[in-house]
């Protein structure tokens, strides 16, 4: 995900340059995490509980949005973004309840308007506090300064 990131970012950017780090807690980073607490039969999707929400414009990259979605669960996305539209000013865009990337073709017919809500969604809208709750055990996994700690306790294991 870094590789596909970095190139997200303008060219002209550097890390330090950015605002907020590479390795902040986008929505698209929430849909590749699980709860592996033993015995966890089902930890995903982490239900979020945000504190502080921040959303920032990107430039968009239609190939790069193309490429992720059919390597997303898009389900998971769409409940990720219901659980923070409360504290994204300006508001989340109107997503579609379903999305086919299973079809033949299905990147030729598109809507751009739709590409960009999800860009949007995935990549403008960081989660800086809260927690990641486990669906199945309530083990909150707390959020810091953008950085998700998933580490499990010794009893976890």
């Amino acid at each position: 995900f870094d590789e596909l990131l970095l190139h997200h970012r303008p060219p002209e950017q550097t890390y330090r340059e950015a605002r907020l780090p590479l390795s902040t807690m986008r929505l698209l980073t929430h849909n590749y995490l699980t709860s592996n607490v033993k015995g966890t039969t089902k930890g995903y999707p982490l239900i979020i509980e945000a504190e502080k929400v921040e959303c920032e414009e990107s430039p968009i990259d239609r190939e790069m949005i193309i490429k992720l979605l059919p390597k997303i669960e898009y389900g998971a996305l769409l409940g990720a973004a219901k659980q923070v539209a409360s504290l994204c000013d300006p508001p989340l865009p109107d997503l579609p309840e379903e999305l086919d990337t299973a079809s033949e073709g299905w990147e030729e017919t598109i809507d751009d308007g739709i590409l960009n809500s999800l860009h949007r969604v995935m990549f403008d809208i960081h989660i800086i506090e809260g927690a990641l709750i486990c669906p199945d055990t309530g083990r909150k996994f707390p959020i810091k300064e953008s950085i998700p700690n998933m580490i499990l306790h010794e009893d976890e294991i």
